[in-house]
C-alpha cells in the first residue's frame, strides 16, 4: 500500500522522495511552481468546494486546465482525483460542524453518485491522458454497489483501473461500518484507494487497501507541545514532524494487519 501524507504546503514535494498528496488549488494559485522530487497525487478539493458552495464552482475544463499545468511544471503525478460529489449527510443537508459551516446541495445520493460519473466521463473525454481516477460515492454498501453498476452500465470497468477513489468514508473508516464497506468493494476486485484514512482505520482495513491519504497528523500536533528545539509554537504545519508521524502509522499499519490475510507476505509490504 502506498501511504500519502496529504498536505497544503506545496513547496514539500521538491523536499521529501516520500508521497504526498495536495489539493489541486494549491498549485492552481501559484506564480511558479517546484518540481516534484518523488510521487505525489492530486486532490481536486471536492470537500471544500461542496461545503463551501454547496456545488463545483469550476468546470471540469477549468479543472483540467490546472490539472496540464501541474503536470507539466511539477511533474507527472500518480493520479488527480475527479470533481466527485461526497454523499456525507451535511454535504447534502447543510449545517454546522464545530466553526465550519456546509451550504448543502440538497440534492440525492443517487444524484450525487450520477454527477460523480458524469463528471469522471467528462475529466476522461477531455484529457485522457492526465490518470484521473474514477470514484465510487455512497452511504451504504447498497449505495457504493449502485455507484459501481453506474460506471459498469457507463462502459467503466473499475476493476480494471489501478486506481478507484472511495468517498465518503472518511468519518466512518474507523467504524464497522467502514470497515464493511471498504472490505465488500475490495471483493470486487477493486484497487482501491482510501481518502482521508486514520490509525484505526488503516489497522482495520489498511490491508485491503492499494492506497491511502491522511492529514491526521496536523491536527494529532496542534494538541501537542512542538518539537524539540523547534520555535515555532506548534508543529501543526511542520515537515519534520509530519514524517516522523508518517513513520509511526506506517509501523502500527504493519503491525496491525490481520493474520489471516489470504497472502500473508501482503501484509509485510513497505508502505512507500
Amino acid at each position: 500500500m502506498r501511504f500519502y501524507l496529504t498536505t497544503h504546503k506545496r513547496h514539500w514535494v521538491k523536499l521529501t522522495d516520500h508521497p504526498l498528496f495536495l489539493k489541486s488549488e494549491h498549485f492552481a494559485t501559484a506564480r511558479t511552481l517546484p518540481q516534484a522530487r518523488g510521487p505525489y497525487a492530486i486532490d481536486s478539493g471536492g470537500f471544500t468546494e461542496l461545503q463551501r458552495h454547496g456545488q463545483w464552482t469550476r468546470s471540469p475544463r477549468q479543472y483540467v486546465d490546472d490539472l496540464r499545468r501541474i503536470w507539466e511544471h511539477v511533474g507527472p503525478y500518480d493520479w488527480a482525483a475527479p470533481q466527485d460529489w461526497m454523499c456525507e449527510d451535511l454535504i447534502i443537508n447543510g449545517g454546522t460542524a464545530g466553526p465550519l459551516h456546509f451550504a448543502g446541495t440538497h440534492l440525492s445520493v443517487i444524484e450525487h453518485q450520477r454527477r460523480t460519473v458524469v463528471n469522471f466521463l467528462e475529466l476522461r473525454s477531455l484529457a485522457p491522458g492526465l490518470r484521473i481516477i474514477p470514484v465510487l460515492q455512497g452511504r451504504t454498501i447498497p449505495d457504493y454497489e449502485r455507484c459501481l453498476a453506474m460506471y459498469e452500465r457507463a462502459g467503466v470497468d473499475l476493476r480494471r483501473e489501478p486506481t478507484v477513489g472511495l468517498g465518503s468514508v472518511c468519518r466512518l473508516q474507523s467504524t464497522r461500518e467502514g470497515a464493511a464497506i471498504v472490505t465488500a468493494l475490495a471483493a470486487h476486485g477493486l484497487r482501491l484507494h482510501g481518502f482521508g484514512f486514520k490509525t484505526l482505520g488503516l489497522a482495520k482495513v489498511g490491508h485491503l487497501l492499494t492506497s491511502a491519504d491522511s492529514a491526521a497528523w496536523s491536527s494529532h500536533a496542534r494538541h501537542r507541545p512542538a518539537l524539540p528545539g523547534h520555535t515555532h509554537k506548534n508543529c501543526a504545519n511542520c515537515f519534520d514532524y509530519a514524517l516522523r508521524w508518517r513513520t509511526r502509522v506506517i509501523a502500527a499499519t504493519r503491525s496491525a494487519a490481520p493474520a489471516t490475510c489470504p497472502d500473508a507476505s501482503h501484509a509485510q509490504l513497505p508502505l512507500f
